[in-house]
């Protein structure tokens, strides 16, 4: 299987045990990394997950999984996205609307490709966010990643 399909099969895989347990599907993806491939599944709900959640998951899936999904050497992680998450789905720019946010460009815009701001949302394909007063459009194909923003 190519990396899509093994992403796709695990999160179908994951559903069942994610809604039984009260736990919210996040991303899925299959990447290599120095010598190692992971196959990572980000979890989440209201509050947080646990540790425990994440090694009932791990557990759960890893049984599901077929043995062949993949001819690679994986490691299966099962983890929170963390509170810098990245926003990926269109239904985390709705969700966390009004958070502070950094927005990372591929190409620098006005000579900077960082730009920090309350989110205002997903608009006709663009990131918005609000910054000094006025509000600012990144095309959605031009924006490396959208961040929450961590600040203490």
């Amino acid at each position: 299987m190519q990396a899509k399909e093994i992403v796709g099969y695990t999160e179908n895989a994951a559903m069942p045990i994610l809604e039984e347990n009260g736990l919210e599907f996040v991303d899925c993806e299959f990447v290599k990394e120095g010598a190692n491939f992971y196959l990572r599944l980000y979890i989440d709900k209201e509050g947080g997950v646990s540790i425990d959640e994440c090694e009932l998951v791990s557990r759960a899936l890893d049984e599901k999984l077929p043995e062949d999904i993949t001819d690679k050497a994986y490691i299966l992680e099962v983890s929170s996205p963390g509170i810098d998450r990245i926003l990926k789905r269109e239904h985390e720019y709705i969700k966390y609307k009004g958070r502070d946010v950094e927005v990372k460009l591929f190409k620098a815009v006005d000579g900077k490709k960082m730009y920090e701001g309350t989110l205002v949302g997903l608009k006709d394909g663009n990131v918005v966010i609000e910054c000094g007063g006025s509000e600012l459009s990144f095309d959605k194909k031009d924006v490396a990643s959208t961040r929450l923003a961590v600040k203490f």
